[in-house]
Order: structure tokens, then C-alpha cells, then sequence
């Protein structure tokens, strides 16, 4: 087991190992270092893209974006980044990450949905 492992909602990333082919690409120099995220950083991140950004993901999207928000607090200037998010919330929505969302809308929200 890694150090780093903890049981976690990133589902999709469960081992608690690092694969033998990122240990491979992180020996011959094709990536700098592996990056903890944990499950509530992923959480609050994806929680984030919808509501600020319009990006419907899942934890995994989230914790990747999350990452991607690290690495870029100590890029240099100019750095691009690129976070890809795989797949869409749609299937986590009985998951934890929607725990805090009402199923029925509240007037306001409908009020929105029906203006449009």
C-alpha cells in the first residue's frame, strides 16, 4: 500500500498503489511527482465548477481540477495547464457529492428555470 492512501469518494480511483506505469513514467522523468487530493478537496472543487463555471463532473473532475489549482499556485508565469475531466456528474447524482442539493427546486430556481 502507499503512504498516501486513505479510503475516499474518488470513484475510479481506488488503488492503493501507484500504478506500474505511472512509477515507470515518474523514473524515466515523464512526470515530476504524484499529488494527494482528498475526497472533500474533489468534492468542493466539482461543487465549484457547476455552480461557477457550468462544468457538471464528477469528484474524480473535481480532485483533477483541484490538483491542476495547486500545481498552477507555483507555475511560473505563462504555464499552461491542462486538467481533463473524463466524464460528467450525471451518474453521481445519488452519490455524496450531491448530498447538499434539494431534489425539488426552490422558487427562485424555478422562477429561473422558467424564464428561459
Amino acid at each position: 500500500d502507499h503512504p498516501n492512501w486513505a479510503p475516499h469518494p474518488i470513484q475510479g480511483w481506488a488503488p492503493s498503489f501507484i500504478p506500474k506505469v505511472l512509477q515507470d513514467g515518474l523514473e524515466l522523468g515523464l512526470g515530476e511527482k504524484v499529488m494527494p487530493v482528498t475526497g472533500a478537496e474533489g468534492v468542493d472543487v466539482a461543487l465549484r465548477l457547476a455552480r461557477e463555471e457550468g462544468i457538471f463532473t464528477g469528484i474524480s473532475g473535481g480532485a483533477t481540477v483541484a490538483t491542476a489549482l495547486k500545481v498552477a499556485e507555483t507555475a511560473p508565469e505563462g504555464s499552461v495547464l491542462l486538467a481533463m475531466l473524463p466524464d460528467t456528474a450525471e451518474r453521481y447524482l445519488s452519490t455524496p457529492l450531491f448530498a447538499s442539493v434539494e431534489a425539488e427546486m426552490s422558487a427562485e430556481e424555478q422562477e429561473i428555470a422558467d424564464s428561459v
